[in-house]
């Protein structure tokens, strides 16, 4: 169930003309007005097409959403959650979506598993994905138009900053790396920096060195399959244990040392300003004390 709150500011108006300026997309809309469960304060309303609204009114309405990911009793790891988003950090080793050859153990599953053990009907929305290997951070809707607000098309109002633990120490101790990515063609799932790819942003910065190492913070101005992973090849200062794109005699018991430590954005609801960090794994952890000591 969709539950909204008109503002008390807001002026009567068409509910469509309301719901187009929250950002809802007109294909949402008519899904909406024909689901048969449009009420306002509580009231079914036959024809939402003609109602209008003002402030303190109460709109609702439900729309069935089919899945064909399995809910599994997974733990996770939740950081923030509200009505509308949920945010979990993510361990390494976990997909965030079932593939076709991967189907159960998944982040979806897991995320499907707490929503139906809390008496939720929620789909699976990820505003954004993460690599199996990469740690950190995800971003999740429950309702999809939620999902429409802070995807992609909104990404002005989503930022993502990772840390990487990275091989060499790098002449420039900040800058960006403005560089298209493409399918890699000899690989199923590799990119590569290509002018025929598509366009790629990505910021950085160094938070220190040792050992013949660096340790980088990282923003996202776009966000490609692959980004910073390829990027950081790309300038030759590939992620420490990254088996795709950096030492091919990488560990297996860890993955890329590349963390998604904190997002920030405008909550599409209320407005506020949010932003959430979480630390790097134990492991990870582990490893630059050992660097920082040698």
């Amino acid at each position: 169930m969709t539950e909204i709150l008109i503002p008390d500011e807001v002026s009567p108006q068409p509910v469509k003309n309301f719901l187009k300026s929250q950002g809802f997309s007109a294909n949402y809309w008519k899904k909406a007005k024909f689901s048969g469960t449009f009420r306002c304060n509580g009231e079914l309303i036959s024809h939402p097409a003609r109602l209008t609204i003002k402030g303190g009114d109460l709109i609702s309405w439900k729309l069935s959403e089919h899945t064909d990911i399995i809910p599994e009793d997974i733990p996770i790891s939740i950081s923030y959650e509200d009505d509308f988003l949920l945010s979990v950090d993510k361990p390494a080793g976990q997909l965030v979506h079932p593939t076709g050859h991967e189907v159960t153990g998944t982040l979806a599953n897991a995320v499907l598993g707490y929503y139906r053990r809390k008496g939720f009907s929620h789909a699976y929305h990820p505003i954004h994905r993460l690599d199996r290997n990469t740690t950190g951070l995800l971003l999740i809707a429950k309702h999809a138009y939620i999902h429409h607000q802070l995807s992609p098309k909104g990404k002005k109002l989503f930022h993502r900053e990772y840390i990487a633990l990275v091989s060499g120490i790098m002449e420039e101790k900040k800058g960006t790396i403005d560089s298209p990515i493409a399918r890699d063609m000899t690989s199923i799932i590799k990119r590569k920096s290509s002018a025929e790819g598509s366009p790629a942003i990505t910021h950085f910065k160094v938070i220190a060195e040792f050992n013949n190492m660096s340790l980088l913070w990282i923003r996202l101005e776009t966000g490609r399959t692959h980004q910073i992973r390829v990027h950081l090849k790309y300038i030759n200062h590939p992620i420490y244990n990254d088996d795709l794109y950096g030492n091919i005699e990488a560990k297996k018991d860890y993955g890329q040392y590349l963390h998604a430590y904190k997002i920030s954005f405008i909550h599409p609801v209320t407005k506020q300003y949010m932003e959430f960090s979480v630390n790097p794994p134990e492991i990870y952890m582990q490893t630059l004390e050992k660097l920082r000591n040698r």
